[in-house]
C-alpha cells in the first residue's frame, strides 16, 4: 500500500487535473490520515526522505513528520513549508479543491507539531517557517466597502461583517506563528532575527483587515511578542503611536483601532510607577485625542479602559484627562455625548477629590448644557450621576460651587422638559440638594428667581420697544397694519 502511495504521488497528472480536480471523499481521508503504517501490513518498511518524490508539482501528499526517520524530520519539515507557500484563489470553491485540502491538513500538521515540541527547531527550520508565515499573511487587503463605493464608513454595528474566503488556511498560519511566539522551546535571540522590526511593521499593517477573526489573532500574536521581546517594546509602542496619529489626523478610517488600544490597556496596567513621562505624553497627545474622531462608538469601551487605567496609576492625571475629554466633547452628536459621560463617570470614581476641584467648574458648566439637552438620553445620562455615591460625595464636599453652576438648568428641567422620566429625575436631585444644603438651596432659589424676574422685565421691555417701533413705522407710511420682518 505505502508503494502504491509514493506511485500515486510520483504519477504525473494532467495540467487540468492537478489544478482543478477535486478530491473524492476515498483521496481526502487518505491524505488526512496519511499513515503509511496503518495501511500497511504488520511489518511496514520505515518510510524515508529518499523514497520520497523529489519532482512532483507544487503541492503534493508527503508522509506524516512522525511516520519518518528522526534524520529525515528536518528535511521534510522544510518540504512540508514549502508546499504551505502556495497560495490559492478561495473566490472560487470549486477551483484546486484537492490542493487546498493538502495545504490545510499540512499546516494543521505544523501546528500540531510546533505545539507538542516533538521537533526541535534549528535555525534554517526557523528561517523557512517565518518565509512561509510571511508569504501567507502578509498581502494586499482587499478594499473595504465603502471605500468601493466612495461613501463614508458606516456603523460597524450595522455593517455586515467581512468574512475572508482564504481564512481556513490564513487561521492556520496565525495558529503556527502565535504556537511559534510562545513556544518554550522557541529560542529568544533566533527568533528575533526573524520577529524583527520590519516584521512587526507589517503585523500592524494587517490590523486594518476588516475580518475580526483576523484582527483578533493579531491581536493575541502582538501581545505575546511584546511581552516575550523586550527588546521590541519602545519600538512597538511607537508603531501604534504613528498609527493612531494617522488615523485621527489624516485618515479617521482604521479597523484595528479596538484591538491596539485592547493591547495598551494590558500594557497600561503594567507600567511602573514613577509614570514615565513619554508615557504621560502618549496619553495627551494619542489617547485623548482619540475622542475626536466620529466613529469613536467602534472603541470607545477599550479606550474609556485605557484613559481609566492612567488616572488608576497616577491620580493627579484625573484633571488633565476630564479637561481634555471636555476639549472634544460633541456639539450634535448625542450618541458621542451619552459615551462621554459614561466614560466620565468611570474617570470621577477613581478621581480625588484636590483633583476633581481642580477641574469641577468646567466640568460642571457642560454637565448643566447636557441636563438640558433635548435628547433624553444624554439628560437621563447625566442625571443618573446622582445614583454614584463616590460622585455624589464630591459634589457635596463642592456644593457651594456645583449647586448655583446647575441649579438653572434642574429648574428648567422641571418646569418644561418634554419627558416625564427626566422631570422625575430632576427633581430627586433638586431634592437631594435640598436635604444637603437647605440654606444654600435657598440662596440659589432666590438668585434664581431675580433672574426669572430680570428675565421677565427684559422681555417686556424688548416687546414695549417693538411696539413703539411699529407704531413710528405705521405713522411714517400710513399703514396701520404693516408687517415688520
Amino acid at each position: 500500500m505505502l508503494n502504491k502511495i509514493m506511485k500515486r504521488g510520483q504519477r504525473k497528472s494532467s495540467k487540468s487535473e492537478a489544478i482543478e480536480a477535486p478530491i473524492p471523499p476515498s483521496s481526502v481521508s487518505g491524505v488526512t490520515v496519511n499513515h503509511a503504517s496503518r495501511l500497511a501490513s504488520a511489518a511496514p518498511q520505515p518510510v524515508t526522505l529518499a523514497s520520497i518524490p523529489q519532482s512532483l508539482g507544487p503541492v503534493e501528499v508527503l508522509p506524516m513528520l512522525r511516520d519518518v526517520p528522526m534524520s529525515d524530520r528536518h528535511n521534510l519539515f522544510i518540504r512540508k513549508l514549502q508546499i504551505c507557500c502556495f497560495l490559492f484563489d478561495f473566490n472560487d470553491p470549486t477551483k484546486s479543491v484537492r490542493e487546498k485540502e493538502i495545504k490545510r491538513q499540512t499546516l494543521a500538521e505544523l501546528v500540531d507539531l510546533v505545539q507538542s515540541g516533538s521537533c526541535k527547531m534549528n535555525e534554517v527550520m526557523q528561517e523557512e517557517l517565518m518565509k512561509m508565515i510571511s508569504v501567507n499573511i502578509f498581502r494586499c487587503l482587499p478594499p473595504a466597502a465603502h471605500e468601493n463605493t466612495g461613501s463614508e464608513a458606516g456603523d460597524p454595528e450595522e455593517d455586515e461583517m467581512f468574512m475572508d474566503p482564504s481564512w481556513p488556511h490564513l487561521q492556520l498560519v496565525y495558529d503556527l506563528l502565535l504556537k511559534y511566539v510562545v513556544s518554550s522551546d522557541t529560542d529568544t535571540k533566533i527568533a528575533k532575527k526573524y520577529l524583527d522590526h520590519s516584521f512587526v511593521l507589517r503585523l500592524l499593517d494587517l490590523f486594518d483587515s476588516e475580518d475580526m477573526r483576523e484582527r483578533e489573532y493579531l491581536k493575541t500574536i502582538l501581545h505575546r511578542i511584546y511581552g516575550r521581546f523586550m527588546v521590541h517594546r519602545p519600538f512597538i509602542r511607537n508603531a501604534i503611536n504613528n498609527i493612531f496619529y494617522r488615523f485621527i489626523f489624516e485618515t479617521e478610517r482604521y479597523n484595528g483601532v479596538g484591538e491596539l488600544l485592547e493591547i495598551l490597556g494590558s500594557i497600561i496596567n503594567g507600567f511602573a510607577l514613577p509614570m514615565k513621562e513619554e508615557h504621560k505624553l502618549f496619553l495627551v497627545r494619542a489617547l485623548i485625542p482619540l475622542h475626536k474622531p466620529k466613529c469613536i462608538s467602534s472603541y470607545h469601551q477599550q479606550l474609556s479602559y485605557c484613559v481609566t487605567q492612567f488616572v488608576e496609576k497616577d491620580y493627579r492625571l484625573a484633571d488633565t484627562v476630564i479637561r481634555g475629554v471636555l476639549k472634544y466633547w460633541p456639539v450634535t452628536n448625542c450618541g458621542k455625548e451619552v459615551l462621554f459621560l459614561g466614560e466620565l463617570e468611570e474617570i470621577l470614581e477613581v478621581t480625588q477629590s484636590a483633583e476633581f476641584q481642580r477641574c469641577m467648574v468646567p466640568l460642571f458648566r457642560q454637565i448643566g448644557r447636557s441636563l438640558n439637552s433635548s435628547h433624553f438620553q444624554v439628560a437621563e445620562r447625566a442625571l443618573f450621576w446622582w445614583n454614584n455615591e463616590h460622585i455624589v460625595s464630591l459634589i457635596a464636599e463642592n456644593r457651594h460651587v456645583i449647586l448655583p453652576i446647575i441649579f438653572d438648568a434642574l429648574e428648567k428641567n422641571i418646569r418644561g422638559h418634554w419627558n416625564q422620566a427626566i422631570i422625575g429625575l430632576s427633581s430627586n436631585v433638586r431634592r437631594m440638594f435640598l436635604e444637603m444644603d437647605p440654606d444654600l438651596f435657598e440662596e440659589c432659589q432666590r438668585q434664581h428667581d431675580e433672574k426669572q424676574a430680570r428675565a421677565g422685565e427684559l422681555k417686556e421691555h424688548r416687546e414695549l420697544t417693538w411696539k413703539k417701533l411699529e407704531e413710528v413705522a405705521s405713522q411714517v407710511t400710513g399703514e396701520e397694519n404693516m408687517v415688520v420682518i
